[in-house]
């Protein structure tokens, strides 16, 4: 392992903990035929044990301070690629059409990071993130007490946690701790257009901290309030209820329904 001074800008915590990286090998299910795509490859204590388990590891590193090292360490299998995800065209990577992502998040992007996975790339087959912990409670997060992340990755993949992580098995060490989750992404049950839809009625609710739906939703969706207690009535929703007591299903249901 080489050093590398941690860079606050870029949100760097270097995972050390053998036996964390170990259950997230485990969790990837990886074999030689795999392609994995990694994000923050930082100083390659993930990276080494990706490339022992893959076929192809693709490791998308922000530091320019890393890549040479990076370069120099890592086996043939691994390709390393100066980039920031957030900007990258995934097209450029040529990736196969099967592929899985494995992420030691810098904290700050989980949530772009996520929208851009989840909505704009071609689809992994499975990804294993290093997440903070309250975030991942969030994700995973169930009626009566959803949000609106809950809400947006769990209409593109089933989400479960794998462990979590004591912020003393990263260097330096961060102020919070995390957890590892592992999203299994499936196919969406409506069309772009009308999953937009479901996500710009359901943020208008949920942004009504605490108020009812028949508050919030008459202007998201366009009707009076009569129209709006009517159809949740006919969809056995509460008119009184708050947005974090819907299920996922009852968000797809009033779409259609629209």
């Amino acid at each position: 392992m080489f050093k590398l001074f941690a860079k606050k800008s870029l949100g760097q915590n270097f995972l050390i903990n053998e036996g964390v990286i170990a259950r997230i090998i485990e969790a990837a299910q990886l074999n030689s035929n795999d392609c994995v795509l990694e994000v923050g490859p930082g100083t390659g204590n993930l990276t080494r044990e990706l490339a022992k388990a893959a076929g192809t590891v693709i490791a998308i590193e922000k530091d320019y301070r890393a890549i040479e090292e990076l370069q120099k360490e890592m086996p043939g299998n691994v390709r390393i690629t100066e980039a920031d995800v957030l900007e990258l065209k995934p097209e450029t990577l040529n990736l196969p059409p099967v592929y899985k992502v494995v992420a030691n998040l810098p904290y700050y992007i989980t949530s772009h990071f996520l929208r851009l996975m989840l909505e704009d790339w071609p689809r992994p087959a499975l990804a294993i993130l290093m997440v903070q912990r309250e975030v991942a409670q969030r994700m995973m997060a169930k009626p009566p007490d959803s949000n609106m992340l809950a809400l947006s990755v769990q209409y593109y993949a089933d989400v479960s946690k794998v462990m979590d992580v004591s912020r003393g098995s990263f260097r330096p060490m961060p102020n919070v701790d995390s957890a590892v989750i592992k999203l299994t992404p499936r196919e969406t049950p409506l069309s772009p257009a009308r999953g937009q839809q479901l996500f710009d009625i359901a943020g208008a609710c949920f942004a009504g901290k605490r108020k009812q739906l028949l508050t919030t939703m008459p202007d998201a969706i366009g009707k009076d309030k009569d129209a709006t207690r009517a159809l949740l009535e006919k969809l056995s929703i509460n008119p009184m209820a708050r947005p974090e007591t819907l299920t996922l299903n009852d968000w797809l249901n009033l779409i259609k329904e629209l």
